[in-house]
């Protein structure tokens, strides 16, 4: 049977490299991330819409929106946030449910795994669209030195960044499964990989 596992955390808990090692290990991957970007592309559905409401000084000069600057401004102001999530959360939602769908109908009688890695999953109540819903967790001073020290973020920054979302702690209350990630990336690929052989019966 399909099986459709829903991956979420904190910012920089380490999400994208738990989906990598799905990836590697046989999952197929969705990404709300890469929802969310190809709907705010130039010629993505949402594009207008976020530009209509934050100006076009959040353009770059090939008329494509700067994610970076849309995210020094949401993470710094939370109505601005709120309005970003109403134009493109109806979107993203719709492609990720229609995704999963799809996922079922073509491998209803096949040992198969979808790992969808959606980051608001629980403040947007989507629980009940995936069979498992697996955390992503680290402790805030790994969330706050990857922030700073790989993505070079002011402390200032991270801390706004982390503060604008549910805290990993409630997260880890609502969760069916938590991955914790405060070590290295060998000791998270030894937790994925532990995950896998449970999840995955060929």
């Amino acid at each position: 049977m399909p099986k459709v596992i829903g991956i979420t955390g904190g910012i920089a808990t380490g999400k994208s490299a738990v989906m990598s090692m799905l990836a590697r290990l046989g999952a197929q991957v969705l990404s709300a991330d890469d929802v969310a970007r190809q709907a705010m592309a130039r010629e993505g559905v949402c594009h207008d819409g976020v530009v209509e409401r934050f100006g076009a000084g959040i353009l770059n000069t090939d008329g494509e929106i700067d994610r970076a600057e849309l995210a020094r401004i949401i993470f710094s102001d939370s109505e601005a946030k709120r309005d970003l999530e109403e134009i493109t959360h109806p979107h993203i939602i719709a492609q990720i449910n229609e995704r999963i769908r799809q996922f079922r109908d073509d491998y209803a009688n096949a040992a198969s795994v979808l790992a969808v890695e959606i980051p608001l999953l629980m403040e947007c109540g989507l629980q009940e669209i995936v069979d498992e819903v697996v955390v992503v967790a680290a402790e805030p001073e790994a969330q706050l030195s990857r922030l700073t020290m790989v993505r070079g973020l002011s402390d200032d920054q991270a801390r706004r960044m982390m503060a604008a979302q549910m805290p990993v702690e409630r997260k880890v209350l609502l969760a069916d499964r938590v991955i914790w990630n405060n070590d290295s990336l060998e000791s998270l690929e030894s937790l994925v990989r532990a995950f896998w052989a449970e999840i995955y019966l060929p």
